[in-house]
């Protein structure tokens, strides 16, 4: 018993020395993310985009990309990042079918143009915190949010070539609703 009583001891010692592991760290002043903004500049969701308007992106999307000669696979989706609607030109990879769709849902749940987390993560190392905020990130240029009378009503993401190529496709695609 004596020695049971002598390890515990030992033991809350160590975890009382130790405890200065568990501190808070400071703030520091040259992270951008420390800075507390005063209002969310989220643009909120609207009703889910429906076939038909979805069908309209689309086209738009592969019309451009068809005047520039580039196959890529266009992926619609709504608000939630649910497929809605999904084109595939025949000579797009294999790969690209599922990356369209991801890049269309991390623009329609994070409420922004992946381009933006591509940008942040080449700011450094006070961003590299972005690949921790789950499976719809995707730092990869060509998924763009698709917005009606200044509400998400979904996204689409885009494909194949380069990620300025994806990037112009899913804008074309996006620049429909307008």
């Amino acid at each position: 018993m004596r020695r049971l009583m002598m390890m515990a001891g030992a033991l809350g010692v160590a975890l009382v020395m130790s405890s200065g592991a568990f501190a808070q760290v400071p703030p520091d002043p040259n992270n951008p993310n420390e800075k507390v903004p005063e209002k969310m500049t989220f643009l909120p969701y609207g009703e889910p985009i429906n076939l038909a308007t979805a069908k309209k992106v689309a086209d738009a999307a592969v019309a451009e990309a068809t005047k520039r000669g580039w196959d890529m696979c266009i992926a619609v989706v709504s608000p939630s990042g649910d497929l809605v609607y999904f084109e595939k030109m025949d000579g797009c990879q294999y790969a690209s079918v599922d990356i369209s769709q991801h890049k269309a849902r991390a623009a329609a749940r994070f409420r922004r143009p992946t381009v933006v987390f591509e940008r942040l993560l080449g700011k450094g190392a006070f961003f590299s915190y972005l690949p921790t905020l789950g499976d719809a990130f995707i730092a990869s240029r060509g998924g763009n949010p698709l917005v009606v009378g200044g509400k998400i009503i979904g996204a689409i993401g885009a494909s194949n070539g380069t990620g300025s190529q994806d990037d112009t496709i899913s804008l074309a695609g996006a620049a429909a609703l307008k």
